[in-house]
């Protein structure tokens, strides 16, 4: 049995995650009052959008008597007794091809060919698989006339489609609030249904800060790095489902920053920073943000990812991260992820509780999130979660075998190897 957590009482002063996060909310009401509204689009483009209004099936599917498989569509009567020794013989009377008419119809001891997909002629009640028949051209009297011999029986209704098989019109196809896949895709082609109505995707421009930052595959500078925040994030908000209208890198220049602002903001519902929001000297996204209307700019009680901050730049709302890549990514999963699944009308993220696979410490005061990965069950009906580093900030080569969070409350120091904890897939 694991050891009872150490706990620590939580000082006062800085918000934690779980309020931070309504704070966020708040501020993002206009992007949530615009996602709740529904737009119409063409298949093509509601991949991974989420169904706004139930979709119902306006025609039965299959839309008409069709064939299973390749082969011959016969009277079921005529091949009662069809065996190995004792193959029933029919007259070949047409050939049927997916997408042709139904065809000539068949009558007793008939049958005619048939492809899958194709109409079932009138007559036949199953169809015998070609692979169940030989084709004996010169027919009985040898007279040219095409036949068959079937060697095995077939019940009414073997290998046939009938309408209503798989729907029928007014049957719920795809409920509302549906994240549509590939297979509900084509589901609604299938019904014929061109476009449909889906929760709008937030539109989202990316700002990444720092004199420092340079782009991947370039030759660092002294004192240079290179930078991986507008590529996480841009991830990180296509996966929530957002389209990214923007993905920018500023300097720690003001004026530059500025102008990358007002690039961002242009068709965006909603403008993420990254960096530059603590008390440094080059905070540049807390120096031209902070002081206008709705800003604030302070920490929050969680680690990593403490220094956070709100603003708006030309009456868009602008949520600014801090610039350390973990603490980017971890702020964004815990904070704004839960937000954004919202607007976009899908599910959040639910923990898993796990044991913890060894001791883990935690600074008082705060939440600690713990990056770490998610191993197979214990033995005891729950995973094993292994941490997978410490707490830097600054440890992003370690995040990438990292797949939860594994949550420290604020009053917890230290939890005991074993301890059930909920861990939160990133």
């Amino acid at each position: 049995m694991s050891s009872p957590p150490v706990r620590s009482p939580r000082p006062s002063g800085h918000p934690s995650p779980a309020e931070y996060r309504e704070l966020l909310r708040t501020h993002l009401t206009p992007m949530l009052e615009r996602a709740a509204r529904s737009t119409h689009l063409p298949l093509s483009a509601c991949a991974e959008s989420v169904l706004a209004r139930e979709l119902r099936a306006s025609v039965d599917l299959p839309l008409f008597v069709n064939s299973q498989m390749d082969g011959y569509a016969v009277r079921s009567a005529d091949v009662a007794g069809a065996g190995p020794d004792s193959p029933a013989r029919l007259r070949v009377v047409g050939s049927v091809h997916a997408g042709d008419g139904p065809g000539p119809g068949v009558d007793d001891d008939e049958a005619c060919k048939v492809m899958t997909g194709a109409p079932v002629p009138e007559g036949a009640d199953c169809v015998v698989p070609v692979e169940d028949t030989i084709v004996d051209v010169a027919g009985p009297a040898g007279g040219g006339a095409a036949s068959i011999l079937v060697h095995a029986p077939r019940a009414a209704g073997e290998f046939i489609r009938r309408p209503g098989d798989d729907v029928r019109a007014g049957d719920v196809v795809i409920p509302a609030g549906v994240q549509l896949r590939a297979r509900h895709l084509a589901a609604a082609a299938s019904l014929g249904e061109s476009a449909l109505d889906v929760r709008p995707r937030p539109r989202v421009g990316v700002v990444a800060t720092g004199s420092e930052l340079v782009a991947p595959g370039r030759p660092l500078g002294p004192g240079q790095i290179w930078e991986s925040n507008s590529l996480t994030l841009t991830a990180a908000l296509k996966a929530c489902g957002c389209d990214v209208t923007a993905t920018l890198t500023s300097s720690d220049d003001r004026d530059e920053f500025s102008a990358a602002l007002d690039s961002a903001v242009s068709g965006a519902d909603l403008v993420v920073t990254v960096g530059a929001v603590s008390m440094g000297d080059a905070e540049v996204v807390r120096q031209v943000l902070d002081g206008r209307d709705g800003s604030r700019f302070a920490p929050i009680a969680m680690q990593p990812g403490g220094p956070q901050g709100i603003s708006t730049w030309r009456d868009t709302p602008v949520v600014c991260l801090p610039g350390n890549p973990v603490s980017a990514l971890v702020s964004f999963v815990v904070l704004l992820r839960p937000v954004i699944l919202e607007a976009v009308g899908r599910s959040p993220v639910q923990p898993v509780r796990a044991r913890l696979s060894r001791d883990v410490t935690s600074p008082a005061g705060k939440v600690q999130f713990l990056r770490a990965a998610l191993g197979p069950d214990s033995g005891a009906g729950i995973p094993v979660v292994e941490p997978v580093s410490g707490s830097g900030s600054h440890l992003v080569a370690s995040m990438a075998r990292a797949d939860v969070l594994v949550e420290i409350p604020a009053d917890v120091t230290s939890l005991a190897a074993g301890t059930e904890v909920d861990a939160v897939a990133l």
